[in-house]
């Protein structure tokens, strides 16, 4: 029988080099784990993610179309509720997600006050050091040894969103629209999640293991970590990035199923590259007509499908 555990690890016991092949095995089977010993605890996670949902519900119209970037192909500022489309980017559905967000990187940020800057700005901070070091850990434990020497690929361009997921209507609960958000790996090095958990005790991220989708829970005092598509590139397929959705709760669960994820995406450079070839012997859907591209490649072709939809309404 296939093992869909979720597997756990401790961050300072990585740095010290036990549990090695365990954690090498969950590398190359499953591709995600929670992370204890993070260096970050809960408190860590509540600022930014309480001055963003204060945002949600009560910034007005003006203020929120004051943070909203008219670049589909990064990141920043706010994010309307179903705005989005993972559906759309991945060519497996119309269907919206069904959330709305606040993203910042490490330049041309887009915040509505000084007060939510600084906490955005620490936070960033924090889930940026994490991050560097659980990738530094992925990459050493599965024999991955990045072109430009791993310091270097790590000082690299990262992604923070927070992501709030309301309670769906009557017309998006599960026996009408199964997903909140399609199934999709990270374009990213590694993902670091904290999430909140449902108030009715719904689960909704869910993540495929064994060929089959299981339930991840907020886990108080860690967070999850998802490999990313260019783990799995730079290891030369010994890391496996797995697809993740996010489900919607059925018709009996939609009261009390709203939750945030707070996902730091550490991505790496622009002009990292990669051979197309080999992404496509590794699973993922790169459609560039050449046989060697760049990140900036591969993300801005993801939006190619936003952008016709939005041209054509």
């Amino acid at each position: 029988m296939t093992d869909t555990t979720v597997p756990t690890f401790d961050l300072t016991e990585l740095r010290a080099g036990l549990h090695q092949e365990e954690f090498r095995r969950a590398l190359s089977e499953k591709g995600v784990f929670y992370l204890e010993g993070s260096g970050l605890d809960e408190a860590d996670h509540a600022p930014a993610r309480e001055v963003a949902v204060d945002f949600f519900d009560h910034g007005t119209e003006a203020e929120k179309r004051a943070v909203m970037t008219p670049i589909p192909t990064i990141r920043r500022g706010y994010a309307g509720l179903e705005s989005e489309s993972t559906a759309q980017i991945t060519n497996t559905g119309k269907y919206t997600d069904y959330s709305m967000s606040y993203s910042m990187g490490t330049a041309d940020n887009l915040f509505p006050t000084p007060e939510f800057e600084q906490a955005w700005e620490d936070y960033f901070a924090r889930m940026y050091r994490a991050s560097q070091e659980v990738a530094r850990q992925v990459l050493t434990t599965a024999g991955a040894e990045p072109v430009e020497g791993m310091d270097a690929f790590l000082d690299c361009e990262p992604l923070l969103r927070l992501r709030y997921f309301p309670e769906v209507p009557e017309d998006r609960v599960a026996e009408e629209q199964p997903l909140r958000m399609a199934p999709h790996y990270d374009l990213s090095i590694v993902t670091l999640i904290h999430q909140t958990p449902c108030a009715n005790g719904f689960v909704s991220l869910q993540v495929e293991v064994g060929g089959s989708y299981v339930d991840i829970p907020a886990r108080p005092g860690a967070v999850l970590v998802f490999c990313g598509a260019v783990a799995t590139l730079v290891a030369d397929g010994r890391i496996k990035a797995p697809k993740h959705h996010v489900a919607a709760p059925g018709a009996d669960k939609r009261v009390g199923s709203s939750r945030t994820s707070s996902v730091f995406f550490l991505r790496p450079n622009g002009d990292f590259s990669f051979s197309v070839p080999r992404a496509r012997e590794c699973g993922f859907d790169v459609s560039i007509p050449a046989e060697t591209a760049t990140f900036n490649d591969w993300i801005g072709g993801n939006y190619i499908n936003i952008r016709k939809t939005a041209a054509a309404r």
